[in-house]
C-alpha cells in the first residue's frame, strides 16, 4: 500500500481515537464528578477529582509508551472535566439517585479506554500482550486513582464486581483483531461497545469471578 494511502488512514484512525479518548475523559470525569457531589465536596474538589479520573489513565498510558500527555499536549484534554464538574453542579439536586449513573458511566470510561490503550501502545511498536496489558491499565487506571483520592476502597478490588475484567476483555479484542483487514475504526468502535455492554450486564445480574481464597475444606475428625 502506497505510504500516502497509509498516512491517510493512520491520521484517520488516530482522530478517531482522539474522539474516543475525549468521550471516554468525559465519561471518567463525570464518574469523578459524582462520586466528589457525593462525599460533599466542593466546586473544586469536583473538578479536581473529574480531573484525577478523566485523565489519570491516559496520562500513565503515555508515560509509559515515553510520549508526552496527551492531556498537556493538546489542551482541549482539559476542557473535559471542566465540562463534566459544570454539568454535576448543575444536576446536584438529585445527587442521592446518582449511584448507577455513576457506574454506568464509568462503564463508558472503561470501555473506551482499554480500547484506546491498547491501539496507542500497538501504534507505539509495542506487542499485543504488552499493548493489551496496557489497555487494561489506561482502562482502570483513572478509576482507581479516583477511589484512592477519594478514600473509597477501590472499585477494581470489590470482589461482587467485574471491573478488570472486561477491560481485558475489550483489550485483548483489539490486540486480536489489530493485523486483520478488518477496519481499524471498526475494531476499535466494536470493543468499546462489547466492553460497555458486558461491564452493564455484568453490574444488572451481579456477574463475578471466584475469590483468590477457596472454600474451607471439611476436615475429618
Amino acid at each position: 500500500m502506497p505510504h500516502a494511502v497509509l498516512g491517510a488512514h493512520r491520521r484517520a484512525l488516530m482522530n478517531w481515537v482522539l474522539t474516543l479518548d475525549l468521550l471516554g475523559t468525559f465519561f471518567f470525569a463525570i464518574s469523578g464528578s459524582l462520586l466528589a457531589a457525593q462525599r460533599g465536596y466542593d466546586i473544586v474538589g469536583s473538578l479536581l477529582l473529574g480531573s484525577i479520573t478523566g485523565l489519570g489513565g491516559g496520562v500513565i498510558r503515555d508515560l509509559i509508551i515515553g510520549a508526552p500527555p496527551a492531556a498537556f499536549e493538546e489542551p482541549i484534554h482539559l476542557a473535559v472535566p471542566v465540562a463534566a464538574a459544570v454539568l454535576v453542579f448543575f444536576l446536584s439536586s438529585g445527587i442521592e439517585r446518582f449511584s448507577r449513573p455513576l457506574l454506568v458511566f464509568d462503564a463508558g470510561g472503561l470501555a473506551v479506554f482499554c480500547a484506546t490503550g491498547a491501539v496507542k501502545a500497538l501504534e507505539a511498536g509495542m506487542n499485543p500482550a504488552a499493548a493489551m496489558l496496557l489497555g487494561v491499565t489506561t482502562g482502570i487506571g483513572g478509576g482507581l486513582l479516583r477511589d484512592v483520592v477519594a478514600n473509597r476502597d477501590p472499585q477494581l478490588f470489590n470482589s461482587s464486581d467485574l471491573y478488570a475484567v472486561p477491560a481485558f476483555l475489550g483489550a485483548a479484542i483489539v490486540a486480536g483483531l489489530w493485523f486483520t483487514t478488518l477496519p481499524n475504526v471498526v475494531m476499535v468502535s466494536a470493543a468499546a461497545i462489547v466492553v460497555f455492554v458486558f461491564r452493564v450486564l455484568s453490574l444488572h445480574f451481579h456477574w463475578r469471578i471466584p475469590h483468590a481464597k477457596g472454600r474451607p475444606r471439611n476436615r475429618k475428625a
